[in-house]
């Protein structure tokens, strides 16, 4: 299954495979030949990698928030001062590399009470500073254990993030959302009260892995 995201990628890059095959067919001379039909399968392979979007099962419960993308937890950390949270809390950053699954999914079942697309800079997505410098989309949602603040960041290679929400949106834990493309970084900030369910260095999987658990 493929994203409904990257149909028009898949779709340009299909084009390209096409016309390297051909050369590589008709073509006569041996190192033209061989590089065209490498470099057409090479391309489709990793676009059609990269675009991937499997089925995922959300655990049925309200205590608890989970992860946002699929990747390596990159920082935990303690904030202050955040928009949306209003107390002190603690964030989790995840690393999305170009092999993961870059399909964003909804952490919690709630409200969207705060969205901001703001342009930035494009830092590696590493950079300790990215979550605060780089272009990113900010979206803060209310549910039953309270608020999940989370950021989907463009990195120095990925530098298209989409998003399907508006203030406003009913949105339903582990869905499907949005996407950045080629690589880049995810953060959830949540209130300091909640646990951490997970290390630094740690795998996570989008809309199964359960980052924090709350102890309300």
């Amino acid at each position: 299954m493929f994203t409904k995201y990257g149909y028009f990628t898949i779709g340009i890059v299909t084009i390209i495979a096409f016309i390297l095959i051909a050369i590589s067919i008709f073509c006569n001379n041996g190192y033209v030949k061989y590089t065209s039909f490498t470099l057409a399968v090479g391309i489709l392979v990793f676009t059609l990698q990269f675009f991937r979007d499997p089925e995922r099962t959300s655990v049925n419960r309200d205590d608890v928030v989970l992860s946002p993308a699929d990747g390596t937890v990159l920082i935990i950390k303690n904030v202050t001062g955040n928009k949306f949270i209003n107390e002190d809390a603690q964030q989790i950053s995840i690393f999305m590399s170009p092999l993961n699954v870059h399909v964003n999914r909804i952490p919690i079942t709630g409200k969207v009470e705060y969205l901001k697309y703001i342009k930035g800079e494009y830092l590696v997505a590493s950079h300790d500073k990215a979550d605060e410098r780089n272009e990113r989309c900010e979206i803060g949602i209310t549910g039953k254990i309270g608020k999940v603040f989370f950021t989907q960041v463009a990195g120095m290679v990925a530098r298209r993030i989409i998003y399907e929400l508006s203030i406003g949106d009913s949105v339903e834990m582990g869905k499907r959302f949005g996407m950045i493309k080629f690589g880049s970084r995810v953060d959830v900030v949540v209130p300091k009260s909640f646990n951490a369910k997970v290390n630094v260095g740690d795998k996570v999987t989008a809309g199964e892995t359960i980052l924090f658990e709350c102890n309300k």
